[in-house]
């Protein structure tokens, strides 16, 4: 890697030379009517060598690769102009010959393209996954509709488990099959779980039936509207299961899943990202997988993504972590996120040729890795006081490596949260109290739930809500027969109290059937509507049930679901929901331990790339 990352520094900076003297070298005289180096490059040559103190067959040999460069791209704009063909750059990850042109129309769709691609490179189709324009390629749509133009640079990801010999064929298909079928399988159960997880509502008892609630940077429960939190749930979900994979240096599989984070993220409002840090740090992930998969060079919006990380924790922390020192006491622990954001600002900088900046950058880095560098002996210390390894190198960074601070701080900490579980526990418990208090005066637990979501857990509020919301009066089943709903013979006995109550039969046997012989919801609702059941409760003459449609349309994925599940299809939600629940680390700040093991081994092999050019 050593060398490569050389001679694309290298060649980044003959590149900017030839921009700053307005040099063109598919153009004479450097280039002849053959296409073949002409006499001037000789005189580049020593021009160039002598400037960046390179020795002059180096400089030859990266001054032709960058001329032939441009002479294909040249042929390649000139074809796409006159046929409509586009060349596309091929990233093959793990090959000597990393970059391959591949040339195709752009109105064949992904698929076609995923075919292409593995038929040319001995790829299995399943087996691959394709990253344009920093999103997964959709395999149903062209490549025009995805915007995919001339000249676009394509990764290409294998999902495969290991880096073993891929020559012993035919034992190893098998066990590749399986590979990719488990990869595949487990992506699905994660979006399933995540889904699941999503829908679930926060009244629920987590000792019984698990969910994901959203918590601020206090460990305290966010108030979010329902459609923004399963947005924010899906994109923390996928974005944890990345971050797990991640850890097992899995960087192949990890990044469809921070993609995948990406999407649903970007289905949140600003105002909502901005009081979290979790956009920012996906961010960090998405670049660190492409660096780690040694895909820098064709991440064009890696400095965008950088950029964007860190607005997003200048507006999350403060300009200057103000808000941060003033919500946790200090900043210590996030030191980390900026020391990665540095270390891949300053790589950017290096593979782009400027070496000023990326000198200025992986020099900071540096000096936050010697700042933040954990002694093993005060976690020992603080491991002997009952503590976790994790919870003492987040203290110690927090408190500047005072193993006396650090011990008050972890202990503060558990109370705090200990505090904050107890809280949320009792507002759960109140919940549950309150939908029962509604469930035992007729009404469904799903119009509860809704109620009580609106009127912000205001019991009484709630009972006003759903008065004033009469579809949430109807069952949520949807297996009901709407003729037979009509036919529903009635008692007499229950249309005699209604009418004794002041109701007209009609209104009452009507009321009746719709309630399914439930008086005492048939009588509240007529009573709230002056004797007459509202339009959107009324049975139809054609029998056709009360807000048939939008009855049906509001059931959730899970209940529309749950009706036809079997006892096996109920063992796999929830197996896919326990999946997602191993990858959720028990620490909320899992995120900021790093042990910089990784960053410490970059850090030095950087300094000493930009070292070279000093001599």
């Amino acid at each position: 890697m050593e060398k490569m990352a050389q001679k694309k520094y290298l060649i980044a900076k003959l590149t900017s030379c030839l921009r700053e003297d307005k040099i063109q070298l598919w153009k004479p005289p450097y280039t002849n009517e053959k296409k073949e180096a002409g006499e001037e490059m000789k005189a580049l040559v020593q021009k160039y060598s002598s400037k960046l103190n390179i020795n002059e067959n180096d400089t030859e040999n990266m001054l032709e690769e960058i001329r032939c460069k441009a002479i294909e791209r040249g042929t390649g704009n000139e074809n796409f102009k006159v046929t409509g063909i586009a060349r596309l750059d091929i990233y093959l990850p793990r090959r000597k010959s990393r970059k391959i042109p591949l040339e195709t129309n752009l109105f064949v769709t992904g698929k076609e393209l995923r075919s292409q691609i593995a038929q040319k490179h001995a790829l299995k189709e399943d087996a691959i996954k394709i990253i344009i324009n920093k999103k997964q390629l959709d395999l149903g749509k062209t490549l025009a509709d995805q915007g995919v133009t001339h000249n676009a640079k394509v990764m290409v990801l294998q999902l495969e488990q290991s880096d073993e010999e891929t020559k012993r064929k035919v034992q190893e298909e098998e066990l590749q099959c399986k590979k990719e079928k488990e990869i595949n399988d487990k992506m699905q159960r994660t979006k399933k779980g995540l889904e699941i997880l999503a829908e679930r509502e926060e009244y629920l008892d987590p000792d019984s039936v698990p969910y994901l609630d959203i918590a601020n940077q206090t460990g305290r429960s966010i108030e979010i509207p329902p459609q923004a939190k399963k947005a924010l749930v899906l994109a923390m979900g996928y974005h944890e299961k990345g971050r797990a994979l991640m850890k097992k240096k899995e960087y192949e599989i990890a990044l469809p899943y921070l993609l995948d984070a990406d999407k649903h993220f970007c289905e949140c409002s600003t105002e909502l990202l901005n009081t979290v840090d979790n956009y920012a740090v996906l961010q960090l992930d998405i670049v660190w997988c492409y660096f780690r998969l040694e895909q820098l060079d064709c991440l064009d919006d890696a400095e965008k993504k950088l950029s964007t990380a860190q607005r997003c924790f200048q507006r999350c922390y403060g300009e200057n972590h103000e808000r941060l020192i003033d919500i946790k006491g200090s900043y210590g622990r996030e030191k980390v996120l900026f020391l990665r954001l540095y270390l891949l600002q300053g790589i950017g900088h290096y593979h782009s040729g400027r070496e000023k900046e990326a000198a200025e950058y992986i020099q900071k880095a540096s000096r936050l890795y010697e700042e933040l560098s954990i002694d093993p002996d005060k976690v020992y210390r603080l491991s002997l006081l009952g503590f976790s390894e994790q919870e003492a190198r987040l203290a110690l960074r927090a408190c500047q490596g005072n193993v006396e601070h650090a011990a008050n701080l972890i202990t503060n900490r558990r109370e705090e949260k200990a505090q904050i579980r107890r809280e949320e526990r009792a507002k759960r418990r109140q919940r549950l109290e309150d939908i029962n208090t509604l469930k035992s005066m007729g009404y469904s637990e799903r119009a509860a739930q809704v109620a009580l979501r609106n009127t912000h857990g205001n019991l009484d509020q709630a009972f006003q809500y759903i008065l004033d919301n009469p579809e949430l009066l109807l069952e949520d089943d949807d297996d009901d027969d709407p003729v037979a709903m009509d036919q529903l013979q009635v008692s007499q006995e229950s249309i005699d109290q209604l009418m004794y109550m002041g109701f007209s039969r009609e209104s009452a046997e009507q009321a009746l059937k719709v309630f399914k012989g439930n008086i005492h919801l048939a009588s509240q609702t007529l009573a709230h509507y002056g004797g007459v059941l509202p339009a959107s409760l009324q049975l139809s003459p054609e029998g056709s049930s009360p807000s048939e449609e939008s009855a049906s349309s509001k059931d959730s994925p899970t209940e529309s679901a749950g009706s036809s599940s079997s006892p096996t299809d109920e063992d796999m939600e929830t197996d896919a929901v326990n999946e997602i629940l191993e990858d959720i680390p028990e620490h909320e700040e899992d995120y900021l331990d790093l042990t910089l093991e990784e960053e410490e081994q970059i850090i030095h092999e950087y300094l000493s790339y930009i070292q070279v050019p000093q001599h």
